[in-house]
């Protein structure tokens, strides 16, 4: 499936009802989510693949992976985005396994199995610092292969935080647009630089 094609159904996902600025819940956009799912693609690590989507949301990653012919466990703890994860997989003919659970609760390890390739767009930690280190956590412990959406210029954090596990061995520019959403946004729309960073497990975690 090509790039635009991707895009186009993914436009189709439905975003959050009520958002949780607490849990930092922004809509991916659908040219974003399409373009880390399809470069996962053409690096042979989602067809064919098992994927987690670790902190699915409303399911958009999810759904682009098991488009492009994965095996798809989505994983999130909030259960009107599960609901309406699920609905939006049902319309675009996905079969997603959903799994609701907090990615850093301690019964999280034991329900999410292991697989080929974690994609993600875990918290930035706006709201609340390091909200996105356990999820890169459960990705190291899950996975060999991890691409995640993260705030520009993190590289450095993110490099030191996992390097007795992995390694970043890719990085892309993007931009991710955020329409005016919660009280304290002061334009309607804002566009906040990411980078999508392909990380690489060296040994597997204890």
């Amino acid at each position: 499936m090509k790039l635009r094609q991707l895009e186009m159904l993914l436009e189709r996902v439905s975003g959050f009802g009520n958002p949780s600025a607490e849990r930092e819940q922004y809509q991916t956009p659908a040219p974003l989510a399409a373009r880390l799912v399809h470069m996962a693609m053409m690096a042979g690590d989602i067809t064919g693949r098992s994927v987690l989507d670790l902190g699915s949301g409303t399911g958009i990653l999810a759904i682009g992976a098991a488009l492009l012919g994965a095996r798809v466990t989505a994983v999130e703890v909030d259960i009107e985005a599960v609901s309406i994860a699920e609905t939006n997989a049902s319309s675009l003919g996905c079969d997603i396994q959903f799994i609701r659970t907090d990615v850093a609760s301690k019964e999280a390890m034991e329900l999410i199995p292991e697989c080929d390739t974690v994609i993600m767009n875990p918290p930035f930690g706006a709201q609340a610092e390091h909200a996105d280190r356990p999820f890169l956590d459960m990705a190291l412990n899950k996975a060999g292969t991890i691409y995640g959406i993260f705030n520009a210029g993190s590289r450095s954090f993110i490099a030191g935080y996992i390097r007795d596990r992995g390694e970043i061995v890719g990085e892309v520019q993007a931009g991710l647009a955020i329409p005016r959403t919660f009280w304290f946004h002061s334009r309607d729309r804002h566009e906040i630089p990411v980078e999508i960073y392909v990380i690489k497990r060296f040994k597997k975690v204890k």
